[in-house]
């Protein structure tokens, strides 16, 4: 091991949804899988190797998606279920850095220069996450290894899936050259069609071209397409942000019209985005709730609160009160979203003298639900209005993170 030794990590978690569904359900291994919205009206999030080799991608609309591959097993989104092994996933990389710049549910960067007196070379701590990862959840984590960060997501894509690739400093010309440019950071549809009319499709043809020359004609980008080409990349990685909301939205097989049963979608988009605050020892003052008519026009209303919020009939109280600031009722609506931001603690801030055992009483009646549903399901304790209603067709559940399917 020496000071040059790569220590520069992207792992990114292989299709990740659709694995987790595999893992929980087995007889599903090496059938393709596509987790997403309704049948008819909702999009791909993931879907499996098996699914991708007939042409589903993520975003796809499921139809499309179902004309490419009909024998696909579709499965909702349960966000919950992801975030939890997600967590269980960075807390695996947690023990060889603190320095893990999240980008996703299912993707991150981390720098392990530190970490290498203890653990062994940049590889040899990849080799050792990855283990860890399959050992403890059962799923497949793709790892580059380079220098910098722009190599490192290049050696991963290069890996997976399930397959760990290490880019040195001597071998980045072999590796990068071949590349089309459009595997660059950065470099869309756009900035490709402008580089093939210079008669540029690859990486070795980029770096051909001098910096005067590339500023001239795609400015300030130009420098950065230069350093790009020569796989120069100074970003650090950032360790994650901390949360900034939390949230679900659901996108519904049919739109609704009828106010009793958007309330009743309301109330239990309420009890969801709650529990998942608590889970998270969380609790948010500023509440938004999204609405999408069926013509697709979209409209967020929000409130910001003194004390934060945590028990879901409170939340619904507000989000009904947002609502009535929207056309519900009168316009056919596809979907609903609620999601509180302005996080802080569970408990904290002071309540009013006479609200504190209020607040109280439903902290400890949250505390039952909430172990109630850990050992029978979300389903086994619910409020009323709900017994009446089977699960939502849920579309799209928006976690922390946004992207996945790679």
């Amino acid at each position: 091991m020496t000071p040059e030794d790569p220590a520069i990590l992207h792992l990114d978690l292989d299709a990740f949804y659709a694995s987790v569904e595999q893992r929980e359900e087995p007889a599903l291994r090496g059938r393709p899988v596509i987790v997403g919205g309704h049948e008819k009206r909702g999009v791909v999030c993931a879907a499996s190797y098996e699914a991708r080799r007939f042409g589903v991608r993520s975003a796809m609309p499921m139809t499309r998606a179902l004309s490419l591959c009909p024998q696909a097993v579709v499965r909702p989104v349960r966000m919950a279920l992801y975030q939890d092994v997600s967590r269980q996933v960075f807390a695996i990389y947690a023990r060889f850095t603190d320095t893990i710049e999240a980008l996703s549910i299912d993707e991150a960067f981390l720098d392990v220069a530190a970490s290498r007196r203890l653990f062994g070379a940049g590889l040899v701590i990849a080799e050792q996450i990855r283990a860890a990862v399959r050992r403890e959840t059962c799923l497949s984590v793709s790892a580059g290894v380079a220098p910098n960060k722009l190599l490192a997501k290049l050696a991963s894509e290069a890996a997976k899936p399930d397959g760990l690739l290490e880019i040195r400093a001597e071998r980045i010309d072999e590796f990068l050259l071949p590349l089309p440019v459009t595997a660059l950071w950065g470099i869309g549809s756009v900035t490709a069609e402008k580089l093939a009319r210079c008669g540029v499709t690859r990486v070795a043809d980029l770096r051909r071209l001098s910096r005067p020359a590339l500023l001239a004609r795609f400015g300030v980008q130009g420098s950065q397409l230069y350093d790009l080409a020569r796989g120069l990349d100074q970003r650090p990685v950032v360790a994650r942000d901390a949360l900034k909301s939390v949230g679900h939205e659901d996108t519904y097989g049919e739109d609704l019209m009828d106010l009793e049963d958007i309330l009743r979608q309301l109330l239990d988009l309420s009890e969801r985005v709650a529990a998942r605050l608590r889970r998270s020892d969380l609790q948010g003052r500023c509440l938004t709730l999204k609405v999408k008519y069926a013509d697709f026009q979209q409209c967020t209303r929000s409130r910001t609160l003194n004390q934060g919020l945590s028990n879901g009939g409170e939340l619904f109280a507000l989000a009904k009160e947002l609502l009535t600031l929207t056309e519900a009722g009168r316009r056919p609506l596809r979907l609903l979203g609620l999601s509180l931001s302005a996080l802080e603690p569970l408990g904290a801030g002071q309540s009013e003298l006479f609200d504190e055992p209020r607040r109280e009483r439903l902290a400890r009646l949250d505390r039952a639900v909430d172990q109630v549903r850990e050992r029978y399901g979300r389903r086994g304790i619910c409020k009323a209005p709900l017994l009446e209603a089977a699960d939502p067709s849920a579309g799209d559940e928006k976690g922390p993170h946004g992207k996945e399917g790679a």
